[in-house]
């Protein structure tokens, strides 16, 4: 408290001291290489300062900067220039140029030229994410950015997004990237109380986001402490622009279906492989009539009847819950401004159905970017945005009431009762439709009819900020943030559904109400010092303070008087209920020094430390250093007169970033109250650990940045290993101590990896075409865990020496050819050492061993990029390779009847029939578990390339559109997911099955949702 208090006494003495710093107001005009004509939306940026603006619709401009200020003017497609400040206007003409080597980078606390920096940080501009048919704009990133792995848990809306930079970085911690928006960091932890996870980002209209930096070696991130160690994201909203005021409006429909369907048994053929199951397992167990019982089931799951006999009845239950759906996005933004003020100002609303059935996603945007300069010397400004979102989310994909688990069903089966009828083309739901008692399970369609799960979001980010220019070269910022998170569940379970089978019930319902609250200031100095042209100096020096606060309440109750009525104010019994709250808190002092001699030798320093209450009472604090240089070769005189060689510039970087994503109060001895018959009571329930402090990764990147031929061919090398140290994990104890575990610092894991990023332009002139390439290469291995081997998912772990997540269980060795066994290797070694690979049908005496890896090595994506007289082509195809993934639903959906009466995928048609049969498939047994165990049989290479994006835009004409009083007319398609080519047998090989998705319960497929592959049809319209 006494540093806020300090640190707002100094500002409001700043804010009245006298100014002695000599400022002139310049102006100009930013034109085209090419036809001469204004460019419009050029961001004209005093360099080494936040001081900027843009360019009105003829290219003009205005700002007041310091004497001897340089401006920057950069724009996406142009090259950008660096323009001494030497009378009171400024001519300038921008050459076209894909590769942007120069543009304005933002970085921690500022902005760079690209060319100046030393750190690995990868710029992604608003075209490479707006207007994309997605909820979250992290899935718009797929492909775009060497380093960075993005997967969807399924194809669910709204859920969870796993983002990794540089890979794993933690066992039992956060691996998400710190968001920063606008300088401030944002909530982006799952908030849900169910075991499928929710994406906070989501509730960013991705049209509102000007630039994203993604900051990856510590270099970079090591100015966010002890939060940069799995990198950063940093997010830069749209600001107004001085000139007349812009509208601009956007218009999306379109439609997403699955990206693939499964192909399963039709009716005959379930029929052939249950009773031919029931028929093998008589011959080997003749003590029960299999094949009488299973006529049986089959009349009943066939509505009674003997149509099973002749498939009269062929459902295909897999296209009742997958299905196409509408898309729409509205987006309506007005900007421009003065010389004094300049705003932006958006409203936007998007409407998703899922490709699942009943899952919906909507979301409600509104954006407010307001900047005044008050005086030569004091700019204020404020960026809000509020937002709603409301998510009509599903059961995980453990759960019989997910949609998914439909395929379940027997084929013979229909869909509707026979006993009842429709009306008026709906379902008569007081006579217990769909069809109920018919299905071998629970029919998930009694979900749909009969339950509801929805979560609304509102939330409020936003950060009010001044800045005061002091005295020439050093200026002041302050900045105020908050980011409020309301979040509500409301969950009810009809009487028909799978939660109230026992009928006593009368209905389920849950409420859950929580809210997330982060405050944080910004306080800093920036300073800039240049001296003839030769020596640069940028530095800035400052604090923040964070504070969050969390609570959460939760209330369920039973016995409704029908299922007209949801809410918990009509339970009849109130069953249950809790509530919680926690929070943290954490205070920080950094700075940075970069400095340039001469435009070619670079040096920069960052240093940051934090005071985190989540840390123990014996480490408060962390401290976090890195360094990094860099060396423009090409400034250099012997390579001023080659025409080759545009840019080359090797760089190296060291330091040191934290992790602090584990429990608020885990350091802390906590004492937990219950009760005693009627009494109350108070027990410990942690032991505290005052040494526990903040995981620690050491970081070396050595890169390469290169142009030639004018920069028409670029691009960048980097070669990184990341060594995360002090890992936090909980610890057995000795049961005298009363407790089990203690959270401890003992665990150790390397990254170690290679990215290349390389942009042509192929063709210039009047017909453009421009290729961007990204491939990236991790290895991750757990190096110590302090002899613990951690289990997770179904068959991974997390065991020293392997990489986490890796899949641990015994090798399939297919069927035995004289008598349909399933086989499975028994490795032995012989008397000489080596290894005796054998075979057995015994599951258990096969030993377990190291089979797969769900963690990618390589991941990259090409982006192709045309143009010609208005009309505009752009497709990304996205890649992952050599990763794995386990089918935990393989034991029942491709088990040969082995597990029950599931219908089963195609493939289990080629089983064992007789000896001599030479096949992977095991002989159909009815109950007897024939190579169900889990296994290498079930497991998969997931590899995959993907079609990630295709638009096709045309610009009308500008004398069409002047004519009706517009500025610009663009009408464009987009697909999103359109191709997929892969040997991945699931629906999808972009899979995280949603409960058990963490750090170690990774690549697994469990009746998860494949991803929607989604067309629309838009307009931009600007006037």
């Amino acid at each position: 408290m006494k540093h806020k208090v300090l640190l707002s006494l100094v500002l409001y003495l700043l804010l009245g001291a006298a100014a002695w710093a000599q400022t002139r107001s310049v102006s100009g005009r930013v034109t085209g290489a090419g036809d001469g004509a204004g460019l419009p939306g050029v961001t004209v940026l005093e360099r080494g300062t936040t001081n900027g603006t843009s360019t009105d619709a003829n290219g003009a401009f205005t700002l007041t900067v310091q004497d001897g200020a340089s401006l920057v003017f950069s724009s996406i497609g142009f090259v950008s220039q660096t323009v001494p400040v030497t009378g009171s206007t400024v001519a300038v003409r921008l050459q076209t140029n894909e590769t942007l080597l120069n543009e304005a980078v933002v970085v921690g606390y500022g902005s760079q030229a690209k060319a100046d920096l030393t750190g690995a940080i990868t710029q992604v501009a608003a075209k490479d994410i707006q207007n994309t048919p997605v909820p979250t704009f992290e899935q718009a990133l797929q492909g775009k950015a060497a380093g960075v792995f993005v997967e969807n848990t399924g194809g669910k809306l709204g859920q969870a997004v796993k983002v990794r930079i540089r890979g794993t970085s933690s066992v039992s911690g956060n691996n998400q990237p710190l968001y920063v928006v606008d300088g401030i960091p944002i909530i982006s932890e799952d908030q849900s109380t169910s075991s499928a996870a929710t994406n906070p980002i989501a509730d960013l209209n991705p049209n509102d986001i000007e630039s994203i930096s993604i900051l990856k070696d510590a270099s970079a991130t090591a100015i966010y402490g002890s939060r940069g160690s799995n990198g950063v994201m940093l997010i830069t909203t749209k600001h107004g622009r001085k000139g007349k005021t812009n509208f601009n409006l956007g218009v999306q429909y379109g439609t997403s279906e699955p990206t693939n369907y499964r192909k399963f048994l039709n009716a005959k053929e379930y029929v052939e492989l249950v009773s031919e199951a029931a028929a093998n397992e008589n011959e080997r167990d003749p003590s029960f009539d299999y094949v009488a019982y299973t006529n049986v089931r089959l009349r009943r799951w066939s509505a009674g009847n003997d149509d099973y006999k002749t498939g009269a009845v062929d459902t295909d239950w897999q296209k009742e819950v997958l299905q196409k759906n509408p898309f729409s996005q509205y987006d309506l933004s007005a900007s421009g401004g003065d010389d004094k003020t300049r705003f932006y100002i958006s409203g936007g609303y998007s409407d998703q159905k899922g490709i699942l059935i009943s899952n919906r996603f909507q979301k409600m945007t509104s954006r407010m970017n307001l900047e005044h300069t008050a005086t030569d010397k004091l700019t204020l400004g404020v960026n809000l945005s509020l937002a709603r979102t409301e998510n009509h989310r599903l059961d995980n994909d453990n759960s019989f009431g997910t949609p998914m688990q439909i395929v379940a069903l027997s084929p013979i089966t229909p869909v509707i009762d026979p006993r009842t009828q429709l009306l008026s083309g709906a379902l008569d739901l007081t006579t217990g439709l769909p069809n109920t008692l018919y299905p071998v399970y629970y029919n998930p369609l009694l979900s749909v009819e009969n339950a509801s799960n929805e979560t609304t979001v509102y939330r409020a980010l936003g950060n009010v900020f001044a800045q005061y220019q002091i005295v020439k070269g050093l200026s002041f910022r302050t900045e105020e943030g908050i980011d409020f998170l309301d979040q509500n569940e409301e969950y009810y379970s009809g009487r028909l559904t799978a939660r109230n089978t026992d009928f006593t019930s009368n209905g389920n319902a849950q409420s859950n109400y929580s809210q997330n609250v982060r405050f944080t200031t910004n306080n800093f100095f920036s300073y800039r010092y240049t001296a003839s042209e030769q020596h640069s100096l940028e530095a800035i020096v400052g604090m923040s303070y964070e504070g969050r606060s969390y609570r959460a309440n939760s209330v369920s109750g039973q016995q409704f008087p029908s299922d007209s009525y949801k809410s918990i104010a009509s339970a009849g019994l109130i069953n249950a209920g809790s509530s919680s709250e926690s929070a943290s808190s954490l205070l920080s002092y950094f700075g940075r020094a970069n400095y340039a001699f001469d435009s070619k030798y670079l040096v920069s320093l960052s240093a940051r430390v934090d005071g985190s209450s989540r840390f123990g009472a014996n480490n408060r604090y962390g401290f976090f250093p890195a360094a990094s240089i860099g060396w423009v070769v090409t400034e250099e005189a012997f390579l001023q007169d080659q025409k080759v060689l545009s840019f080359l510039k090797p760089r190296i970087s060291y330091g040191k970033t934290g992790n602090q994503g584990f429990g608020d109060f885990s350091a802390r001895s906590l004492y937990g109250a219950g009760s005693y018959g009627a009494l109350p009571t108070q027990r410990p329930v942690q032991i505290g650990n005052p040494n526990l402090k903040w995981e620690l990764t050491t970081q070396v990147d050595a890169g390469l940045e290169f142009g030639f031929i004018n920069n028409r061919i670029s691009g960048e090398v980097d070669v990184y290993q990341k060594k995360s140290d002090q890992l936090a994990l909980n610890v057995n104890l000795p049961g005298t101590t009363g407790f089990t575990r203690q959270l401890q610092n003992l665990g150790k894991m390397d990254n170690k990896g290679v990215e290349f990023a390389l942009n042509t332009q192929n063709l210039v002139g009047n017909f453009t075409w421009s290729t961007n390439f990204n491939a990236s290469y991790n290895k991750n291995k757990v190096v110590n865990l302090n002899g613990q081997v951690i289990e997770g998912g179904y068959i991974n772990r997390a065991v020293e020496g392997q990489p986490i997540g890796v899949f641990y269980t015994v090798e399939y060795a297919g069927v035995d050819p004289e008598n349909g066994d399933a086989l499975y290797y028994l490795n032995t070694t012989n008397a000489d050492g080596s290894l005796n690979r054998s075979t057995t049908p015994d599951y258990n005496a096969a030993q377990r061993v190291v089979v797969g890896n769900p963690n990618p090595k390589w991941t990259g994506g090409v982006t192709n990029t045309f143009g010609f007289k208005g009309i505009d082509l752009g497709f990304t195809f996205q890649g992952v390779f050599g990763n794995k993934v386990f089918n935990g639903a393989g034991q029942y959906m491709s088990a040969s009847a082995g597990n029950g009466y599931d219908n089963q995928t195609a493939d289990q048609l080629e089983r064992w029939q007789k000896p001599g049969d030479i096949t992977d498939v095991p002989q159909a047994r009815l109950f007897e578990g024939n190579g169900v165990a889990n296994s290498t049989r079930y497991l998969s290479d997931a590899s995959y390339v993907r079609l990630k994006q295709v638009t096709l835009g045309y610009n009308l004409p500008t004398a069409w559109t002047t004519k009706v009083g517009m500025q610009r007319v663009r009408l464009y398609f987009t697909g999103v997911n359109l191709l997929t080519f892969t040997d991945y047998e699931g629906w999808d090989p972009e899979v995280n099955t949603d409960y058990l998705a963490g750090n170690i319960g990774q690549g697994n497929d469990f009746y998860s949702t494949p991803q929607a592959k989604t067309y629309t049809w838009g307009i931009n319209i600007g006037f």
